[in-house]
């Protein structure tokens, strides 16, 4: 069980890339979650799935020996799905279903992917806290600083540029 939650269904033993592999994991789930219960039951699930990411990642590495092991993808999971909750607040908000808005899944991705590689100022540093919490932390922050991107790229989309 912590195996497979670590690599959320084992996603985290595909490579190359398997940190892509599990951002692209997340978003069926992602899709899933929303038509059940659109952006609160989202938020909801990362949240749940955050504590036990945490908790699965800290006896995985403790179970491997391994600090930060590749093959644990949930925090890519839980970074991605914080990125894409604009996506599915405008979903909501619009009446559009939520893979209509692919470009601002598209946007979440991208920025998600990018913050989570070159690890700027804050995501750095949560990397830096112990165990679990800095497997998680680091695409906790990435993943929110995506979400501020994606909601300022959908005002600038829709709000300034009128699209």
């Amino acid at each position: 069980m912590i195996r497979a939650i670590a690599t959320f269904g084992f996603v985290g033993h595909l490579r190359p890339a398997p940190g892509t592999w599990g951002s692209l994991a997340a978003f069926p789930v992602a899709w899933a979650i929303h038509v059940a219960g659109g952006p609160w039951a989202l938020l909801a699930v990362t949240v749940l799935l955050f504590f036990l990411g945490t908790w699965a990642s800290e006896r995985y590495m403790a179970e491997t020996g391994a600090h930060d092991p590749s093959e644990v993808v949930v925090d890519e999971v839980v970074g991605q799905w914080i990125a894409l909750l604009p996506v599915s607040i405008g979903a909501m908000h619009s009446g559009a279903a939520m893979v209509d808005l692919w470009p601002g899944i598209l946007a979440a991705f991208v920025f998600f992917r990018a913050f989570d590689i070159l690890k700027p100022g804050p995501v750095g540093w949560a990397e830096t806290l112990p165990g679990g919490w800095g497997v998680m932390a680091d695409d906790v922050v990435a993943g929110w600083i995506a979400c501020l991107c994606v909601a300022v790229a959908a005002f600038v989309a829709h709000g300034v540029l009128g699209v």
